[in-house]
């Protein structure tokens, strides 16, 4: 994902910070265990034979319980992380975990070859409003670093998976809902680079017969702190109100986006990604659970945190929300390859309140306020 030379103004720890993302997934840096839903449908599940999976962008937003759901799947050994960033020991004792810069084509191919691997989910990528601080590092990340692997996937004849955005879509795209096929004209370089990737795909595919696979995501939500992108507010509101019982909030309160919970989310990647050929009309779809206001949201967690005092204060995230999809539409993915999301609007809060609480709040720890810190 990433950058050998990075302008000396971003810094070191900036600039891991920077590249440690995985797509608008607008949510959080890594996520909680892959609770019990997940695990019941990948026993009902007959396993196949165990490809081998590079991921990249291992340490940013879905790497690690990606890497946790596949390796449930396919064994230990069958998946690998890899990013630039220094791994913990909970990382590195957990699997496979190497190094891999994005931006070093014959660095990956030796990867490739050396573990003869069969698949690639492509995570590495500058999310959008970071994306938009500095654009070039973000055209180098997401687009030189896709073509990267594009091209891998043709020569060693892999599977890859590539994932979108609900940033792929602009203000000339309806909104509500925003259907599978539409125009697409984004006005952040974030959303230029999921649509460029989105052609870039399909035209490797009817060239070259590359199975390549792509979904666009709305904004995940997990129980991890946010790393960087439009949808976030919809996790720092668990972190600030559980907290402190204010939150401040970056968007209009009337202002809808898609969402969707970790876990349906990744259960999607694995289905989609398991699912044959000849079911696949498209290489490009939608997905979604659920669409939701920050007041809506708000309602919600109020019946958690009564006291909870919530202002606006939009800022430059709000002309980025603005232009994108309110509700998606994803009814072509329900269709041909059986989609469904199992969790709503009143299980994410939920499961959010539970996870935030126990794992962050009641740890009082410097884990906590590092999180708050970076949230604000």
């Amino acid at each position: 994902m990433l950058l050998r030379k990075v302008s000396s103004a971003f810094g070191a720890s900036l600039r891991q910070q920077l590249v440690r993302q995985g797509g608008e997934i607008g949510a959080c840096a890594t996520v909680l265990s892959v609770r019990q839903p997940i695990r019941r449908w990948l026993s009902n599940g007959s396993k196949k034979s165990n490809p081998k999976i590079l991921i990249t962008g291992g340490l940013g937003q879905l790497g690690v319980e990606c890497a946790k759901l596949l390796r449930s799947q396919y064994g230990e050994e069958s998946v690998i992380l890899s990013d630039i960033i220094k791994p913990s020991d909970a990382i590195v004792n957990s699997g496979p975990y190497i190094f891999a810069d994005i931006l070093d084509f014959k660095g990956l191919q030796k990867i490739v070859v050396d573990h003869r691997v069969d698949w690639i989910i492509h995570f590495s990528a500058l999310l959008s409003a970071i994306g938009e601080q500095n654009v070039p590092l973000a055209v180098r990340v997401n687009i030189e670093g896709m073509h990267n692997v594009l091209e891998l996937a043709k020569q060693y004849k892999m599977r890859i998976f590539v994932p979108s955005t609900i940033g792929a879509f602009g203000p000339d795209s309806p909104r509500n809902p925003t259907p599978n096929v539409t125009i697409q004209r984004p006005r952040t370089i974030y959303g230029v680079s999921k649509v460029h990737a989105e052609l870039m795909g399909e035209y490797y595919h009817h060239k070259f017969g590359l199975d390549f696979r792509c979904l666009r995501f709305p904004g995940v939500i997990s129980s991890d702190p946010p790393g960087g992108g439009t949808t976030d507010y919809a996790v720092a509101i668990f972190f600030e109100g559980l907290k402190t019982g204010k939150y401040q909030c970056y968007l209009k309160p009337d202002t809808r986006l898609p969402m969707m919970y970790i876990e349906d989310c990744l259960r999607s990647l694995l289905e989609f990604m398991t699912a044959p050929e000849e079911k696949l009309k498209r290489r490009v779809y939608n997905v979604t659970a659920m669409s939701f206001t920050p007041e809506e949201l708000v309602e919600k967690l109020s019946k958690y945190i009564p006291e909870l005092h919530v202002s606006y204060r939009p800022d430059s995230r709000q002309l980025i929300a603005d232009s994108w999809p309110q509700v998606f539409d994803d009814s072509e993915a329900r269709q041909d390859w059986g989609w469904q999301p199992n969790y709503d609007l009143d299980k994410l809060v939920d499961l959010m309140v539970r996870d935030v609480t126990e794992n962050y709040i009641k740890r009082g720890t410097k884990d906590f306020r590092e999180s708050l810190s970076a949230i604000i």
